[in-house]
């Protein structure tokens, strides 16, 4: 089978990466970093007017872009590259995605006028941090004479501090998983952005006391949402994977530069035979990512127009995170080694590539976990055929 993008596709990635590379380069960033919210909302929303990148996975029915994930994959690519400090994925990837499979139609038309105008919005589920999946939700939903009241705690939201809008989970008394895209001003509902290693992506604490939620608020038209929470935390697990491909890709550049302009011994350091085999395992390491990745984007295609199984995207989402996170720890943790001690000093962009590689590598389940659900597949599926 070959794969390779059409016009289209590249002319969307040549103009992110041109733009991006002016508008995310090194000195953003490290503005963004020390902004309460780790983004600048300002040129978020300039982003917004002038790509309308948000508008990628948007039906063209609501005035958006109506393309697919390949599209957005490659986008987070270049976004990943640059260490882009935006909300997309959680706004115009998960939330989206949401909207589109699980909101009703009055929801989806004010939810993605919303998104369309450069509205914010982030999932939050995580009761539990050992877990990555609908089973993970601790949050209680209790019926009342307006509707439900959602109570409980929520760890682990990517760019929850700042956003318009929270997609809560929570349980009912049958076991049931609800959910509901809330204002963030919403009484009772209270975030506190969380400092962590990677200071480009902040995390948020999100906590629940008395919430009501209407009737209509709830997706699914009140039905369980154990599923679609599930897939939708495998369609984040794909894209925080193109980040970690896009992150790769910049630390194998950067190394290859470095080594370029650093002389020892009389000649540049790129001219030794063990750097030579580094960076070529660098590379080797990059490339069957991107593959992997852009595999992972076609199955999410298939799955949002109904030609893949949850089980299918489930497997493919396994298997670009895990190498993915694996691909982007080594390249650039190796990429800090050819820079030597200048490597982890502030001064230097690589640190940066290399902090987030370290937690983007446990975020949406780090590599040994989605291992274990690709082997559970497999196994269970060969068992399945023994007995039959």
């Amino acid at each position: 089978m070959e794969f390779r993008f059409n016009d289209e596709q590249q002319m969307i990635f040549e103009t992110a990466a041109a733009y991006l590379a002016e508008n995310s380069n090194s000195a953003a960033v490290r503005v963004a970093m020390q902004l309460p919210n780790g983004y600048d909302r300002e040129e978020w929303q300039r982003m917004c007017a002038e790509m309308y990148w948000q508008a990628m996975l948007i039906p063209e029915q609501y005035d958006g872009l109506g393309l697919g994930f390949v599209e957005a994959i490659g986008l987070i690519e270049k976004m990943g590259e640059r260490l882009s400090c935006s909300p997309f994925i959680s706004s115009a990837v998960v939330v989206a995605s949401a909207l589109a499979r699980a909101g009703d139609e009055n929801q989806q038309q004010q939810y993605f006028s919303e998104l369309l105008e450069g509205g914010t919005a982030a999932l939050a589920y995580q009761g539990n941090s050992r877990l990555w999946s609908s089973e993970s939700v601790t949050a209680t939903a209790s019926a009342n004479s307006n509707g439900w009241q959602f109570d409980g705690d929520y760890l682990l939201v990517a760019h929850g501090g700042g956003a318009d809008r929270l997609l809560l989970a929570a349980r009912d008394n049958s076991g049931a998983l609800l959910m509901a895209l809330l204002p963030a001003s919403t009484p009772g509902i209270s975030v506190t952005v969380q400092p962590t290693m990677d200071q480009t992506r902040p995390l948020a604490t999100v906590s629940a006391q008395a919430v009501q939620v209407s009737a209509d608020q709830l997706f699914n038209k009140g039905q369980c949402c154990a599923q679609l929470l599930d897939q939708l935390i495998d369609i984040a697990a794909i894209a925080v994977a193109a980040d970690q491909v896009g992150g790769a890709q910049q630390s194998l550049n950067l190394a290859v530069e470095y080594t370029q302009e650093r002389v020892q011994f009389g000649r540049t350091i790129a001219s030794f035979q063990a750097i030579k085999h580094k960076a070529a395992d660098m590379m080797l390491k990059a490339e069957a990512a991107r593959s992997v990745l852009y595999y992972a984007a076609c199955v999410a295609d298939e799955w949002r127009l109904g030609a893949a199984t949850p089980a299918q995207l489930a497997e493919a989402a396994a298997m670009a995170k895990s190498y993915c996170s694996d691909a982007y720890y080594f390249v650039a943790g190796s990429a800090v080694q050819l820079f030597g001690g200048v490597g982890i000093t502030a001064e230097y962009d690589i640190q940066l590539y290399f902090k987030r590689a370290k937690s983007t590598e446990a975020f949406y389940g780090g590599a040994s976990y989605h291992r274990e659900r690709i082997a559970a597949q497999l196994l269970d599926a060969s068992s399945a055929e023994v007995r039959a």
